[in-house]
């Protein structure tokens, strides 16, 4: 299904609430004899006054009345809301100030790629887009994932799998923080990609079907995890444990090349037990 695109305006104005009403007074050692706080987080003139702009215009961004923040100001913003790096992009993104030669339009997968993917046999690797489209994958990732070859071409998608697959309900050990993370990512995709219907219309079908989505989706995390480890827990292998590294295409980067490894060598037998069965 798809539905309309985002609504960037409003999208910012939620944002930059929600990083306001995060954030500690007392931390960032803003004057203790200032009148009692009825909401949580900074005040909008606090935030104004650490940006060096006028109050009015914070309100003005946080109704979502279609300003157009310079680049100097959107950075202004990102520090007094203390923005790591993924949120500050994420920011730049919703106004429209993607900053020069960050991410790019998506293409299918080249052939070049989709044999890069076939030779990285024996470590599990596939090629995901934005949306988490699976575009192309080897044989050990179609045993690795289960029941991965029997899911429709229309649903090989990796938050899908993750979501409604019901073999995978269970396959991460950490389900919660491999959603997180994935839902970070879509979060930052989608404001780099506005006018994407299709992801759109993805984020509503789950949003509205999953529970933990919608949960997770409205707490706006911002970011995209390019390294780090999962517990996995196979029907037939067993438990393991393997490293993951996201990789960039210079030529695609629009792409993600996904890439496992087995952690350790308990894994490492478990996987190739797998892959010769």
């Amino acid at each position: 299904m798809t539905t309309r695109p985002m609504d960037t305006a409003r999208e910012l104005a939620a944002f930059l609430r929600s990083r306001r009403e995060g954030l500690d007074p007392d931390r960032l050692g803003l004057p203790s004899h200032r009148r009692s706080r009825r909401t949580p987080g900074l005040r909008r003139e606090e935030v104004a006054e650490l940006a060096g702009v006028s109050t009015d215009y914070v309100v003005r961004l946080e109704q979502g009345r279609g300003l157009r923040p310079s680049a100097e100001v959107l950075a202004a913003l990102a520090r007094a809301l203390r923005l790591n790096p993924g949120e500050r992009d994420y920011l730049f993104d919703l106004a429209g100030r993607r900053r020069p030669g960050i991410g790019g339009p998506d293409a299918g997968a080249s052939a070049s790629l989709a044999r890069l993917v076939g030779d990285l046999s024996p470590l599990p690797a596939m090629l995901l887009d934005h949306r988490y489209d699976i575009l192309a994958w080897n044989p050990e990732v179609a045993r690795l994932l289960p029941g991965f070859e029997t899911v429709p071409p229309s649903r090989r998608n990796a938050m899908w799998l993750c979501l409604m697959h019901p073999e995978m309900r269970g396959f991460y050990a950490d389900r919660e923080q491999v959603l997180r993370d994935g839902i970070a990512h879509l979060r930052a995709a989608w404001a780099a990609h506005p006018q994407d219907a299709e992801l759109s219309g993805l984020i509503a079908e789950f949003t509205r079907q999953d529970e933990d989505f919608a949960r997770l989706w409205s707490q706006r995390e911002v970011g995209v995890n390019g390294r780090g480890r999962k517990e996995l827990r196979h029907p037939v292998a067993g438990a393991i444990t393997v490293d993951f590294e996201v990789l960039l295409p210079l030529q695609d980067p629009g792409l993600r090349l996904l890439v496992y490894r087995a952690a350790d060598e308990k894994s490492r037998a478990s996987l190739d037990r797998l892959y010769a069965r």
